[in-house]
């Protein structure tokens, strides 16, 4: 007699558990997703006409998953945004959204849809996990109605929120968070009234998640990693790439580097946007990544990582990020220092005018030092180092430490700081580092073409980030990119 289905997904799951416990060890997936979008339309569609959109980008993600599950993957992540697209108002959203219960109801959607109000979406992806018993990460809408008695219950007497689920290979919904920290642009969602530090445990590790904007800010990104503990983060994102310092690729290495966890990143695709960049990204370097401004195609990515990334041999040790710094005595005073704009903060430049040397350059109290070594200076391509210390206010507030050696767009210096993806010099050597006054510090070494260094540089413990590979590849910027948080 053949068992039952359900005999058949316990079967399944306990196997798949077991497999992870053999093993100090994880595969991970993550997809980038080039969203199908809704029609541009100032008033709302039917319920009927948004899930219709909902399962076009689901037919995609579920290929994905599928295929992910078939390589051995035990946890896909998907994109911010990725089931619906963006640029809602809150009335145009509405229909997208569902109302998710909180994870401690124990429900597993696939296989008891009606036991709250209609969520075909919650279902679909509960389906998606179980039939591939696989960890499924996807970011939708959640709506809560609210009265009156709410001071701050919003005048449609609903809050939404944008929303991460996980459901686990059973398909039961494990994991539930709100995004705190909403871009400028999110003005269809509402912010949690407290910050929300979601965990969950697996049985190839302990896992935490926030969506994008978060992970500049203190909460809940630090909370998870520092208080928390955790040692893999998902990441869902829509991230739009600003050269010099936060290209996706660039920045999530960095910060996966800089935090000592996992980071299983995935971005959307909308070249028209700059949106691309996902990555599986380790404390040694990334593992594998996608960056891809040409075509508007998704990608799977799928990489093993270490469950418990701090216990293991590779991970980098602790890391005082001013040591080297403050023992120095400053390099080459400059006469000849110029200021410059990088993503709208106001920098401290001083070009490198010799092919090797050592240089030092302030702003308040971050002092960044630089030796280096050109594999032959081109005449046509000007480096600088820079330094910036203070709150960064454009699209969100936050204090910055940043020190870099960057390549200018052309050999005019008021294009220092301009964005530049390709560069044709390399470097014998560099070591730079910087009198932090903040112990996140995320190291980033960009290639030309927007390529990234795993295994090609180190950071010291006294906190100097050196090359490792002579000569380098050409470089467009080596930088420690500093969050001072408490000083925002």
């Amino acid at each position: 007699m053949l068992p039952s289905r359900p005999l058949l997904h316990a079967a399944l799951f306990a196997l798949t558990a077991l497999q992870a416990l053999a093993s100090d060890t994880f595969i991970a997936a993550v997809y980038e997703h080039a969203v199908i979008l809704p029609d541009a339309t100032g008033k709302p569609v039917s319920p009927d006409d948004a899930l219709a959109l909902m399962n076009k980008n689901m037919d995609v993600l579920e290929g994905a998953i599928k295929e992910a599950a078939r390589q051995g993957a035990h946890i896909i992540v998907t994109p911010e945004d990725g089931i619906y697209g963006w640029l809602f108002t809150r009335e145009t959203i509405y229909p997208y959204l569902e109302d998710i219960p909180d994870p401690v109801v124990n429900w597993i959607p696939c296989t008891d849809p009606t036991r709250f109000a209609p969520a075909p979406v919650q279902e679909r992806l509960s389906c998606m996990a179980r039939n591939n018993s696989i960890y499924v990460v996807a970011n939708i809408g959640d709506k809560k109605p609210c009265n009156s008695s709410d001071p701050s219950c919003p005048s449609d007497g609903r809050y939404q929120y944008n929303t991460d689920v996980v459901f686990d290979p059973e398909g039961k919904l494990v994991a539930r968070y709100h995004k705190y920290n909403l871009f400028r642009r999110e003005t269809q969602f509402n912010y949690p009234k407290e910050p929300e530090a979601v965990t969950f445990e697996t049985p190839f590790g302990k896992f935490g998640i926030f969506t994008c904007f978060d992970i500049l800010f203190r909460e809940p990104a630090v909370v998870l990693v520092s208080e928390l503990q955790v040692d893999s983060v998902l990441f869902p994102t829509a991230w739009m790439n600003v050269l010099p310092f936060l290209t996706a690729v660039e920045f999530h290495s960095a910060w996966a580097m800089g935090m000592g966890v996992n980071l299983l990143s995935a971005n959307t695709h909308n070249i028209n946007l700059a949106m691309t960049g996902s990555g599986i990204y380790a404390p040694d370097g990334a593992r594998t990544y996608y960056y891809n401004m040409k075509t508007e195609d998704g990608h799977l990515l799928i990489a093993e990582l270490d469950s418990h990334p701090r216990l293991s041999p590779t991970s980098p040790p602790a890391v005082n990020w001013s040591s080297y710094a403050l023992s120095v005595e400053r390099f080459s005073p400059n006469d000849d220092d110029f200021g410059g704009l990088i993503f709208h903060d106001w920098f401290t430049f001083t070009d490198l005018t010799k092919p090797e040397g050592n240089l030092t350059v302030c702003q308040k109290d971050l002092c960044c030092h630089l030796s280096y070594k050109m594999a032959g200076k081109r005449e046509d391509e000007v480096y600088v180092l820079g330094a910036f210390d203070g709150l960064h206010v454009v699209e969100g507030q936050y204090y910055l430490q940043i020190c870099t050696l960057l390549k200018c767009k052309s050999a005019d210096l008021n294009t220092c700081g301009q964005p530049v993806e390709t560069a044709q010099t390399k470097f014998e050597m560099f070591s730079l580092s910087g009198t932090f006054g903040t112990n996140y510090v995320f190291p980033e070494v960009l290639y030309s073409g927007v390529q990234l260094a795993p295994g090609e540089f180190e950071v010291l413990n006294d906190g100097r980030l050196i090359s490792k590979t002579r000569p380098t590849k050409p470089v467009v910027t080596v930088t420690l990119f500093g969050r001072w948080y408490e000083k925002d």
